[in-house]
Formats: C-alpha cells, sequence, structure tokens
C-alpha cells in the first residue's frame, strides 16, 4: 500500500495581508520562508537552544498550514498569510541572520507532532510578554535556555508530549488536488488518502460506508463511499473525485483536526455563564472576549467564511472580521459589535455544534447547564468533530534535536 505523510514544499506562497484583503502573494522558497519568519520573529542574539526550539515551532506551524491546505481548501491561492493576527511575521525582501540561516539549513524539514498523530503540529506561539497564548513563549523559551534546558526540553515545557520528526520529504507540490479526477479504476496514493478521510468522516456519518481496506484501489465499494459523501455534503452525485469532491473532504477532515486542537481550550468555560454580557466591541477585552474568541473558533472550522482567530481575550481587528463574517453568514447587520442577537447566534449555532456533532464530552467540553436553555440551532450538524488519530506507520526517521 503507498504510504501517505507529510512533505515539505520546496516553495510556499504567502499573501500579504489578512486572508479577504486584496494584499499581494509572493512566492519564496520553504527555507528562505522559516529564515525570514525566524529572523522577523525572534532575537538572534539568543541561546541557540532557544532559537532552536523557536524555529522548529515556526517550521511546524507553517507545515501545519500546508498540509491541512488551511487556506487552499477554503478557496484562497496561498498556502499563509503575514498577518500575525491569524499566523506568522513575514517581510517581503527582508534580509536573514547569519547565525538563523545555519539553523533552518539543517532543520527546515524537521517538524513537531503529537505522537499517533500523521499531521504537523500547529505550534501556537507569542513573545510571551505583550501578549501571552497557549503556546510558546518566546521569551520565556530564552529564559528557560539561561537554566541550560535544550530545545527539547523548552518544546515540551510549552506543548506537553510531542515528537519532533527529522528528514520529511521534500515536494514541488502546492496544492495537494491531482490534477485529474480520480474515479472507479484508479489507484495510487492519492486513492488512499480519499480513503482514509472517507473512513474517517464516516465515523460521524454511519451512511457513508466504510471501507475495509485502505489499498489505493479505487473499486466499486470507494465509489459507493464517494456517491454516499457527496450526497450528504450537497455536491454532484457522480462517484468522481474531482476539485470539488476533493476539497470538501480536505476541509472536513482538517476541521477535527481544528477541533481537536481547541478542545483543552474550551474546559475553562465549565465555570462561567453563558449569557449575553454587555455590548462587545473593538478594544474591548477580558474573559467575555476570550468566550466570543472561543465560539468563533469553533464556528470558523465549519464556516469557510469565518477565519480562525487567536484565543487571546483582546477584541482587535481580526476578531472584529470574524464577527463581521459570521453577522454575514447569519444575516444580520454586519457592525462588527456583539449586541444581543449576534451573540445568540454565535451561541447557537455553536450549541448546535457542540449538541448534536460532538457529543462526547471527553471530545468537546459541553457548558449548556451554565447557561439557560433555548431553542438551539441544528444548521451546522453535517461535520464531523473528534480527535485525529490514524495510527500510519512512516518510514520518516524521529529523532532529538539539541
Amino acid at each position: 500500500m503507498p504510504t501517505v505523510i507529510p512533505y515539505v514544499p520546496q516553495r510556499i506562497t504567502v499573501h500579504l495581508g489578512v486572508p479577504s484583503s486584496y494584499a499581494a502573494n509572493v512566492t519564496v522558497s520553504f527555507s528562505d520562508y522559516v529564515k525570514n519568519v525566524a529572523s522577523s520573529e525572534i532575537y538572534p542574539t539568543w541561546e541557540e537552544s532557544a532559537l532552536r526550539a523557536n524555529i522548529l515551532a515556526i517550521i511546524s506551524y507553517a507545515l501545519n498550514r500546508v498540509y491541512t491546505e488551511f487556506y487552499r481548501s477554503r478557496g484562497y491561492d496561498f498556502e499563509i498569510t503575514n498577518s500575525t493576527a491569524y499566523d506568522q511575521a513575514f517581510v517581503n525582501g527582508r534580509s536573514f541572520f547569519e547565525n538563523i540561516t545555519r539553523i533552518v539549513d539543517e532543520i527546515f524539514n524537521s517538524y513537531l507532532r503529537r505522537p499517533g498523530f500523521v499531521e504537523p503540529l500547529a505550534a501556537k506561539f507569542c513573545n510571551g510578554t505583550t501578549v501571552t497564548c497557549e503556546g510558546l513563549s518566546q521569551w520565556g523559551s530564552q529564559n528557560l535556555a539561561l537554566q541550560g534546558y535544550n530545545s527539547t526540553q523548552i518544546l515540551r515545557n510549552y506543548y506537553g508530549n510531542v515528537e519532533i520528526v527529522s528528514n520529511a520529504p521534500i515536494r514541488n507540490i502546492t496544492a495537494s488536488y491531482p490534477g485529474t479526477p480520480l474515479r472507479l479504476g484508479s489507484s495510487g496514493a492519492n486513492v488512499v488518502v480519499i480513503q482514509v478521510e472517507l473512513n474517517r468522516i464516516s465515523q460521524n456519518y454511519p451512511a457513508i460506508p466504510k471501507l475495509a481496506a485502505t489499498d489505493g484501489i479505487f473499486g466499486s465499494r470507494t465509489e459507493a463511499s464517494v456517491r454516499a459523501f457527496q450526497q450528504i455534503f450537497s455536491l454532484s452525485v457522480d462517484g468522481i473525485v474531482g476539485p470539488a469532491t476533493w476539497y470538501a473532504l480536505v476541509r472536513l477532515y482538517t476541521a477535527v483536526t481544528a477541533l481537536s486542537e481547541l478542545r483543552s481550550e474550551g474546559q475553562r468555560y465549565y465555570s462561567i455563564s453563558w449569557e449575553y454580557p454587555d455590548p462587545l466591541q473593538e478594544g474591548d477585552s477580558g474573559e467575555k472576549i476570550r468566550h466570543l474568541q472561543y465560539m468563533l473558533s469553533v464556528l470558523s472550522a465549519y464556516i469557510p467564511s469565518i477565519t480562525p482567530i487567536q484565543i487571546d481575550g483582546i477584541f482587535g481587528p481580526a476578531t472584529k472580521d470574524a464577527v463581521i463574517a459570521a453577522q454575514r453568514w447569519f444575516g444580520l447587520p454586519e457592525t462588527g459589535e456583539v449586541d444581543d442577537p449576534t451573540w445568540e447566534e454565535i451561541y447557537d449555532q455553536f450549541a448546535g455544534i457542540e449538541n448534536t456533532s460532538l457529543r462526547d464530552p471527553e471530545d468537546f467540553p459541553t457548558a449548556r447547564s451554565s447557561r439557560a436553555q433555548g431553542t438551539q440551532s441544528t444548521t451546522l450538524t453535517q461535520f464531523p468533530g473528534a480527535d485525529l488519530q490514524l495510527g500510519q506507520q512512516d518510514p520518516i526517521r524521529q529523532e532529538v534535536i539539541r
């Protein structure tokens, strides 16, 4: 059976602005992208173990965007943005620091992942002084390095049990769609991809026939599963995996990853009220803003027009854009401010997901008991939402990088 594993792209396309802006795209080599971001994000005078830890986080985050086709599956023509509200700092045309260049050249095809998971870790980070987050603290990593921590110890201090994968293959590919439709009689690694995705999605949609073997052969059972998937998600029911079906599978499959990343974040909301607070607007901050951002982040896994945002408790431009996108989806006035109707729609859609797609409280936190009961929308029930653990074996050598 063909082996399907993450790869490092030779080149990556960066959008010089927020996702929906009419900014330019630039395409650079992946290693130059990492050098640029590292030279923009961290100080070259830091201890080498801190530099390596930060660079590995930068690489892993970017590869997660590439591997999950986070933006391309939503119709964009780039892999990542340079907006720190969404992704990592990238300054077009800047020079690189010599020691950062040396480290990146050594480890640009290494990345982090959770044990048992295939995809690179979406390794969030922030500076740890003016901004804090649920990931690596850049200045905190330097402090740990000064205490004698090596890069692996620094990374596990912030991300827990992670593996460092090295020598990932390098390929000159920017989009996963194979270029020609897959149909009855097709075979190869691309068929394995859709078989794995169909089997995972079928855990939430029993109407999709589960495939006994992911053997890379597009037979009648695979065709039947594709047809069932197309029927459920309002695609042309022809049993052929063209671009529309391919990227619908990608979006649904990667939504699982996005929601598993949010699972632990949601635990903090067990004990707070879900009732509508005072109006929320740009410039506000606090726990209610984090609460709002959490619900918007969950919705973004299901509604492509709502771009995921950082859960930092600060109502900035990115949060306002997400609120406007939600209001547009709900048919509400696009004010960018969260009034009572906006909060109720966001909560009801969130509760519909929680109540119908994410029933297992171990997979997704439920807080309905702390909010008054009311009508809960089930508009968005046709999506999966649990941890993704493929358990695939791969030939990539794993080692601790120090």
